[in-house]
């Protein structure tokens, strides 16, 4: 907990230093102040007595402004900055997680009443032998009874599964940001948490349950299925969980692959950060199943994508999919903002390319680092000293945390420049971005899946 201590030691002067510099402060603009100065002591690695050296005893609009510039500088450079958030920092011990690279084992399993003997039960019990079992009415009820949900539970959720009998939401539509042009996209809603830990996932936030949830009754998704196919539609199991993290276990490829052979007008997607494919690559397709994976610089991975695979070892799943004759796709997202990312995310599209052949990939997607507010104080909490928060991230046009749009614009105009240098006939569309910047990067704003 060294980078914990750092970070609360870091604070805590700088709290010190704004109570005795500026006493004359309410609690709003000390709360306001000590958020300036510590996050640009972070950022800089500096003392926060540098920050405001030579400040003199200014007022509170002309500290903050002075601030702004250092921790803002290129939105201030530029008037792109408006309401920046400046929550309280709170920096909790327990909340901070340590990441141990661990076989996921849950310590406990429970077990709806109408799952308790299904085969997805069975092969937990064989996995886990050690685990302690318990049957519940419902996971609705469980969760009544166990509300106080907390950081540290979610830290704790590998500990803990759920096999339940799903009796609704099977489908639905992706949750698109409010203004944002849709994808299309529908969410076979199976599965829901992740055993992977990356800093800046949203499901760290929306989480409720201290647990990873995994439905029993596949064959209820498939009898729903023919109330909610529209033909050419996209569906896939990515947005609330790995697709394929624990596969070697639930063994839901399989089954939705062999259904799907029946829907030939419709497109799944697995996605994933994962090598596990066995179970993809031993399964009959008919050609309308794409194996997708998130890229990103090593560095990136290393620092923010935890307990995932690495670049070399997705790309190396994709070939092997590619020669079991699957399409393949792949979404740059989310892109993230440091000092060498075009030479990195250069090299990433290299390797790609040199990896896999645009014939056999189905689509690409780019999207920019994007996050709730509240997220925010929550990556603070389990990743202190993370450097992900580091970059100017300012509520956009759906209020969430956004680089400012100009640099979006940079990234989007630069990345999709190297991609059409590779080819020029792969789909490629934004991920939740307005209407505005699909036609500023000269792209149609068409419904691609349906």
């Amino acid at each position: 907990m060294r980078v914990y201590k750092k970070q609360f030691d870091l604070l805590k002067k700088t709290e010190a230093l704004i109570d005795s510099t500026f006493p004359g402060f309410g609690v709003n603009k000390k709360q306001e102040a000590v958020r300036l100065v510590y996050e640009i002591a972070k950022k800089d690695s500096v003392s926060p007595e540098s920050v405001i050296e030579n400040t003199g005893a200014l007022d509170f609009e002309n500290l903050k402004h002075l601030l702004f510039k250092k921790r803002y500088p290129y939105s201030y450079m530029h008037k792109d900055l408006s309401n920046p958030y400046l929550p309280k920092i709170v920096l909790d011990k327990n909340a901070a997680i340590e990441i141990k690279r661990t076989a996921f084992y849950p310590k406990k399993i429970f077990i709806e009443s109408p799952a308790w003997r299904s085969s997805l039960a069975d092969r937990f019990r064989k996995h886990f032998p050690k685990a302690v079992y318990s049957e519940i009415k419902s996971l609705k009820d469980y969760l009544k009874r166990n509300r106080n949900f907390s950081v540290r539970d979610y830290n704790d959720r590998r500990d803990t599964a759920f096999i339940t009998y799903e009796n609704h939401d099977f489908f639905k539509t992706c949750p698109c940001t409010k203004k944002a042009v849709g994808c299309g996209y529908n969410i076979f809603n199976l599965s829901f948490g992740c055993i992977f830990e990356c800093t800046y996932c949203y499901l760290q936030e929306y989480t409720n349950s201290a647990g990873i949830i995994f439905p029993s009754n596949l064959d209820r998704f498939f009898n729903m299925f023919g109330s909610y196919k529209r033909p050419g539609m996209r569906i896939g199991t990515g947005e609330f969980s790995d697709s394929l993290m624990l596969d070697n276990i639930t063994e839901y490829s399989g089954a939705i692959v062999d259904f799907f052979k029946k829907h030939k007008n419709v497109l799944f997607e697995f996605k994933t950060k994962s090598k596990n494919i066995r179970n993809i690559l031993k399964a009959r397709h008919r050609g309308n199943i794409v194996i997708s994976w998130s890229l990103n610089p090593q560095e990136i991975i290393d620092e923010n994508e935890f307990l995932t695979v690495s670049l070399v070892e997705r790309l190396r799943s994709a070939v092997k999919c590619v020669k079991a004759g699957y399409k393949t796709a792949f979404h740059f997202d989310p892109v993230i903002y440091f000092n060498n990312w075009r030479e990195e995310y250069k090299k990433v599209i290299a390797l790609l390319f040199e990896s896999v052949k645009p014939k056999d990939i189905a689509w690409i997607s780019i999207g920019t680092l994007r996050f709730n507010p509240k997220v925010k104080q929550v990556i603070e909490s389990r990743f202190p000293g993370n450097k992900l928060l580091d970059g100017e991230l300012l509520p956009g046009f759906d209020n969430k945390l956004r680089y400012p749009r100009a640099i979006r614009c940079d990234i989007y105009r630069y990345m999709l420049g190297i991609l059409s240098g590779h080819s020029k006939k792969i789909p490629t569309y934004l991920c939740m971005e307005d209407i505005s910047m699909w036609k500023e990067m000269d792209l149609r704003p068409v419904a691609m899946f349906r």
